[in-house]
C-alpha cells in the first residue's frame, strides 16, 4: 500500500512491514444503516480498515485466497467467505431466498459492487465455472462461495420418497444458475442443512 486503504476481515492481519494503521469499521464497513441492516438479516460481518505504507498480508484459517476483480459488476459472497477488498468497492446485503437457507447461512448474502478486487477464501483452490445461455450451471449449496455477471438462481430440490427412507443420493438441494456469468466454487463441501436430507 502507498498511503491507499483496504477493508479486511476484523483480526485477518498475520504481518505487515511498514507503517500501517488499523481501524475497526461498524456495520460491515457500512456505518450504522449497514450495522442495522446486517443485524435484522444475520449477515453478519465484521471489518476493519488498515491504511498505511508498506505490504500488509491476511489469512484466514488457513483458507485458499483467490482474488476476484471487479469493473463495476456485483459480486454476490457469503460473509463467510470474503476476506478483504479494496476500501473503494461498496457492500452491501441482498435476499438470496431459500439458496442461502439450504446452506445454513439464511436468508441473505453480502455484495461486493465497484471497481477494484475482492479477496475471497475458499477450503481448496476455488473453481470457477462459466454460466451462459447454452450451458447452466448446478451446484450444491455445501460447496458454492460467490457468484458475479448476469446470472439468476433457482433452487431445485431431488427429494423423494426414497430420501426418506434413508436410500436418497445425498444431493438432497442444488443451486441452479442460468444466465451469463461466473460461479465459485470449492472443491469441498460445508455442512448444510440440505447435506442433512
Amino acid at each position: 500500500m502507498a498511503g491507499d486503504a483496504v477493508k479486511a476481515k476484523n483480526g485477518a492481519m498475520v504481518a505487515y512491514d511498514g507503517q500501517m494503521a488499523f481501524k475497526k469499521l461498524s456495520g460491515g464497513g457500512e456505518g450504522l444503516r449497514g450495522m442495522v441492516t446486517r443485524r435484522l438479516t444475520g449477515e453478519q460481518m465484521t471489518l476493519m480498515e488498515v491504511r498505511g505504507q508498506g505490504t500488509c498480508w491476511f489469512a484466514d484459517r488457513a483458507s485458499e485466497i483467490n482474488l476476484v476483480s471487479l469493473q463495476g459488476d456485483k459480486l454476490y459472497v457469503e460473509s463467510s467467505n470474503l476476506l478483504a477488498t479494496d476500501s473503494g468497492l461498496r457492500t452491501g446485503t441482498s435476499f438470496t431466498g431459500l439458496r442461502g437457507a439450504t446452506q445454513g447461512n439464511g436468508l441473505f448474502t453480502t455484495t461486493v459492487e465497484g471497481h477494484g478486487q475482492a479477496a475471497i477464501m475458499s477450503d481448496g483452490p476455488a473453481v470457477v465455472l462459466r454460466v451462459s445461455a447454452q450451458y447452466p450451471l448446478t451446484v450444491d449449496p455445501g460447496a458454492y462461495i460467490a457468484h458475479q455477471g448476469n446470472v439468476r438462481q433457482s433452487f431445485q430440490s431431488g427429494v423423494t420418497f426414497r430420501t426418506f427412507m434413508g436410500e436418497g443420493g445425498g444431493e438432497a438441494f442444488q443451486i441452479r444458475f442460468e444466465g451469463d456469468g461466473l460461479v465459485y466454487v470449492q472443491p469441498s463441501e460445508r455442512n448444510t442443512i440440505a447435506g442433512d436430507v
